[in-house]
């Protein structure tokens, strides 16, 4: 997305401040997010370090990671950011990858997480997990009548649909992606 300048969907923005002020439901959210552009980060993991002639220490090896959130009760979630201020909110360090919405949802359910979790740092924190993220990771673009219309049929075949807004966990598990040297 050549022309992104990392600002957040204006309906996802929109979305999430009407969900957080009791205006919507997760589904309004779920249609914004449908097609939108999310970022995930990465960040640097040092896996080697050596002692420099001066007993200084520096990096020698480190590795770009996706970072996972583990939550008190074990579960997994993939961070997801809808735009470069809600991700510097979180960690100034990360560097973004643009994703479609369906894709994130398909990564984290490829690396086994429960959920994504996104803009974890705020300003609206919002859980995607059960039957919803299998819907928007199967559904492809939910944008409109006919897509809503797909991912409420999707989401019908299943039970235990539930958006949560929680705080971030305390501790994070990284996934190693590459190496690379410094």
């Amino acid at each position: 997305m050549p022309d992104d300048d990392g600002a957040a969907d204006p309906s996802v923005a929109s979305a999430l401040a009407a969900y957080a002020a009791g205006e919507a439901d997760a589904a309004v959210v779920a249609s914004a997010l449908g097609a939108a552009r999310l970022l995930v980060p990465v960040v640097a993991v040092l896996t080697a370090s050596e002692t420099g002639e001066h007993g200084l220490r520096r990096d020698k090896e480190s590795e770009m990671a996706l970072p996972v959130l583990v939550g008190a009760d074990g579960r997994k979630a993939v961070p997801a950011f809808t735009g470069s201020a809600s991700m510097r909110l979180w960690r100034a360090d990360a560097r973004p990858i643009q994703a479609r919405t369906p894709q994130v949802c398909g990564a984290a359910l490829g690396e086994d997480a429960a959920a994504v979790v996104l803009d974890v740092a705020g300003p609206v924190p919002f859980v995607i997990e059960g039957a919803l993220l299998h819907a928007l990771a199967a559904t492809g673009d939910v944008a409109g009548p006919e897509g809503v219309q797909a991912l409420l049929r999707g989401l019908a075949q299943h039970a235990d649909v539930t958006v949560a807004r929680v705080p971030p966990p305390k501790r994070g598990l990284f996934h190693r992606l590459r190496r690379g040297s410094r």
